[in-house]
Parts: C-alpha cells; sequence; structure tokens
C-alpha cells in the first residue's frame, strides 16, 4: 500500500488528465496468488482513483509502480501475470541460464519443494486434530486438509521469465551503453529472416547486427534489403552514443559498401554524424570473395590455397611469437624435452595458441598486392593427381580485377589497437603470455547469427502455411 503506508503522491497518466492526483478508494477486492520458493502466498493492494476521469488503478499496476523511486519499487515482491504471480525469489533463479539449468529443471525442483512443504504441514495438522479426539465420546468432525496445489508448467515460468527481462530493459541498455566500445563490426545475415512464417513470412529479407570489439552485440534489426534499409538504424546507433555522452566509434568493419571510387562510401554516408569515423572491409570477406574463384571446395589444394592467401594479408607480430615460443619451450622443458630447434617448436604451437595470444597486423596494400599477384600466378596452373584445376583462370582474374582496389581497405589505420585484453593473463613456461581478442574480423557476429538460426524453431525453406515459428529477438539487444 504505498499510498497508505508510504505516503507516496502518484499522478493519472491518462493524457487529459494533466497528471492529476491520486487519492485512496479503498482496498482492491482482487487478491493476487503468488508462487513462492515451497508454497503460495497471497497479497493484496489499495484502490487509487482520478478525481478528474474518474479511472481507477491498483497499487500493482504499471502506471503506480513506475512512479516509485528505485529503493521501494525494488521492494515490491513479486511479478504478476494475468492469473498467476511469481515472487522475486524465484524469478532469480532463472536469470542465470547455463547448460543445465533449465527452466524445466527450476520447474521439478520448486514441484519438489511445494510437495515436500505440503507434506509436512499436512502431518502436522493431522496430529494436531488427534489431541481433540476423547475415547468414549462422539467422533470429532475433522476439516480435511487443504488440497496440494500444483506448481504452474515451464512454459509459465519462461514467461514470467520473459517480463523479468523485459523490466530490466532499461538497466541492460545502460550497461551497454557504457562499455560501447571504439570498433564496430557491422555483419548482415539471410538465416534469420527465412525462418519467418505465418504472417510474418516475406516481411523481412536481411537480419543485420552490430557488434564491439568486446563480442557484444548492440543492435539487431530485421529489414528488406541492405544499404538504404539501414538509414534508421545507423540513426538510431548515433543517438544513441549522444544520448548516452559516450564518444563516437573510431572503426568501423562492414562486409560491403566499404568505400568508392570518388567521395565516402555508402556505409560512411550512413554514419554522417561521426565524421572521423574510418570504414573497413573485412578481410575475411575479402579471403571469401578470392574463393568464388576456386573451380570446387573439396580440391585437396583448397585449404592450403585459402592459407597463404591470408598470410599474404596478414602477418603475426614477430615479438609476440618470440615470447610465445620461449613459453612453450619452457612447457617443453618442464616435460624434460629439450634440444629443439625454433621451427621445432614451432610446430608444436596450435594456431588456437597463437591467435590467443599473438597479434596479427597487415602488411601494406603495396606489398599485399605483390604478395597475391605472386600467389595466383603459383596456383593459377596447378591441378590434383587427376588433373582438376584448382582456380578458374578467368573468373579468377576477373575478380583480381575489381577487388584489388579493396586492399586499401583492409589495412589497419594508424593510432587504432585492433586487439583487446580478455580476462586474466596466463603463465606458460615461466612467461607470462596475454589472452587477446581481435576485432578485425566479425566472428563473434556469424556466431550470433548461428545461434539465433538455432534459437529460433522452426524448418527452413518451407511455405508459411505448412509450419507457422515464432520469432524472437532480444530486445536487450534490439533497441
Amino acid at each position: 500500500m504505498p499510498y497508505r503506508l508510504w505516503a507516496f503522491k502518484f499522478v493519472c497518466t491518462q493524457p487529459r488528465c494533466k497528471r492529476q492526483k491520486l487519492t485512496g478508494c479503498g482496498v482492491y477486492k482482487t487478491v493476487r496468488r503468488v508462487l513462492d520458493m515451497d508454497g503460495w502466498y497471497y497479497m493484496g493492494t489499495e484502490y487509487l482513483e482520478c478525481r478528474l476521469c474518474k479511472k481507477k488503478l491498483a497499487g500493482w499496476s504499471l502506471d503506480i509502480l513506475d512512479q516509485l523511486d528505485a529503493s521501494h519499487r525494488s521492494i515490491f515482491p513479486a511479478i504478476l501475470t494475468y492469473r498467476l504471480s511469481c515472487d522475486l525469489k524465484v524469478v532469480r533463479l532463472m536469470r542465470e541460464r547455463t547448460l543445465g539449468n533449465s527452466v524445466t529443471r527450476l520447474y521439478n525442483q520448486l514441484r519438489e519443494q511445494h510437495s515436500q512443504t505440503w507434506m509436512s504441514r499436512t502431518l502436522y495438522y493431522l496430529s494436531v486434530c488427534d489431541h481433540f479426539v476423547v475415547p468414549g465420546a462422539a467422533p470429532l468432525r475433522v476439516t480435511p486438509p487443504p488440497p496440494f496445489l500444483d506448481v504452474p508448467s515451464a512454459q509459465w515460468l519462461l514467461t514470467v521469465h520473459g517480463y523479468d527481462v523485459l523490466f530490466q530493459l532499461e538497466d541492460f541498455k545502460a550497461r551497454v551503453t557504457s562499455i560501447f566500445g571504439s570498433i564496430l563490426k557491422m555483419d548482415s545475415t539471410k538465416k534469420v529472416t527465412k525462418k519467418l512464417a505465418g504472417a510474418a513470412h516475406g516481411t523481412a529479407a536481411w537480419a543485420t547486427n552490430v557488434g564491439n570489439e568486446y563480442g557484444q552485440v548492440l543492435m539487431t534489426v530485421l529489414t528488406d534489403s541492405e544499404g538504404e534499409g539501414l538509414l534508421d538504424m545507423a540513426a538510431g546507433l548515433q543517438q544513441r552514443y549522444s544520448r548516452a555522452g559516450v564518444a563516437p566509434p573510431k572503426l568501423l568493419y562492414v562486409t560491403r559498401d566499404c568505400c568508392a571510387l570518388m567521395g565516402k562510401g555508402k556505409t560512411a554516408a550512413m554514419f554522417s554524424q561521426w565524421e572521423e569515423l574510418i570504414v573497413r572491409l573485412d578481410v575475411g570477406h575479402l579471403i571469401r570473395r578470392f574463393a568464388r574463384g576456386v573451380t570446387t571446395e573439396s580440391h585437396p589444394l583448397y585449404a592450403l590455397f585459402l592459407r597463404r592467401l591470408s598470410s599474404c594479408m596478414l602477418v603475426w607480430c614477430a615479438d609476440d611469437v618470440e615470447r610465445l615460443l620461449e613459453a612453450k619451450r619452457g612447457e617443453l622443458k618442464e616435460s624434460h624435452i629439450t634440444g629443439l630447434s625454433d621451427a621445432q617448436v614451432l610446430k608444436r604451437i596450435s594456431l588456437k595458441e597463437m591467435a590467443r595470444h599473438c597479434r596479427r597486423r597487415t602488411r601494406g596494400a603495396e606489398e599485399t598486392e605483390r604478395l597475391i599477384g605472386e600467389l595466383l600466378e603459383t596456383f593459377i596452373d596447378a591441378t590434383d593427381t587427376l588433373g582438376v584445376r584448382l582456380l578458374d583462370r578467368d573468373r579468377m582474374q576477373a575478380i583480381w580485377q575489381t577487388q584489388r582496389r579493396h586492399l586499401v581497405c583492409i589495412q589497419d589505420p594508424p593510432g587504432v589497437s585492433i586487439y583487446t585484453k580478455k580476462g586474466k593473463d596466463v603463465t606458460k613456461g615461466g612467461v607470462i603470455l596475454p589472452v587477446l581478442r581481435c576485432a578485425r574480423e566479425s566472428t563473434s557476429l556469424e556466431s550470433f547469427h548461428l545461434h539465433l538460426n538455432r534459437f529460433i524453431p522452426g524448418m527452413l525453406n518451407v511455405k508459411p502455411d505448412h509450419v507457422v515459428t515464432s520469432c524472437c529477438v532480444l530486445t536487450t539487444v534490439c533497441m
């Protein structure tokens, strides 16, 4: 009863009332049943009325709760749904969703706790009734104990969890905005939109995500086209930076529309408020463009060609590789393996270790162009044992002519740190090694696309009349 007990001054939310004060008009006649950890409890509230429009509001309505300050709002014990309510102690158990910590498991635990508590209370009630039984007297008419109230389904618990996420939306947005990052990555996919069915079928063609160097997804939108279809998204993202007072990002990695022969590229024009923003092409997507000139991906030289192509664009930093070699040599020494050369020690270092502890830099546009030209000359006539060519000469020459201008676009801009430290440093072989995260490629966004594709139920390439699926995109990343 925030009005009677805390003496809060509430106002009417109707536009025509112009914030007319609400007054008390008794106790609300409905009592809500709330799910607790080991049972149920009942909650009542007061009734408030606007003297101008005569609108009445219950004390637990959102129009009333949103007018409370943070300290009193946190005291409100439950989340209300249409018929039942759930205590916050139960809701908090659903916030940490990990492997094995599912809603079904929580449902089974609550059902066991409720049944045990109901059983113990029933036994205690019947034992008390036994004291009123007198031998030789008329039998006492005992009222049977209350029946067991089953726990709502796991689907209802998941709905409550969705309400909890929605109520914390502003907090989530504030947390993300505080660490927006200075390097952004933008990528689009059709995997998600192909699962839209029913009334939503055909309403969107692309799902576009924007992430930062920390692996966080800042925004997700569904559009019917790329390019001009993302103007509203770009305007909203720039507005969020401006409202939060965060410095604009320095670098943006994209998969298309990175540069133009004259003037600004299309992506830079979309983010016109960020005049110092540098737009760069993702190296991985440029490699995939060159891969289109391969006759078949099952060719035995395909993987070798892509590795050499990647080394033509990027090179490992010598200082980081030397430190990792020293650490690996120390580990081998602890295992009583000594006398190995640097090349032998390097073979024992996996690519995953290299990417975790070493940085890579671009070689420069001129050197990259020279190395790729030499690589294409080497592999242009390469065949397997059956005489099948690796590269289609005409197709690869056309790709080389059109993609050569993007070699400037993949270079690391001076003064911008592409790598950020992740977690704590690790010690290997007596050498302290940093754990690094690279912001150059859009691998984190592609992983997010895969997660969304698996998260949304349904099948691809089916008619909308045959299946109706639901597309759930978290508002914490959409806004």
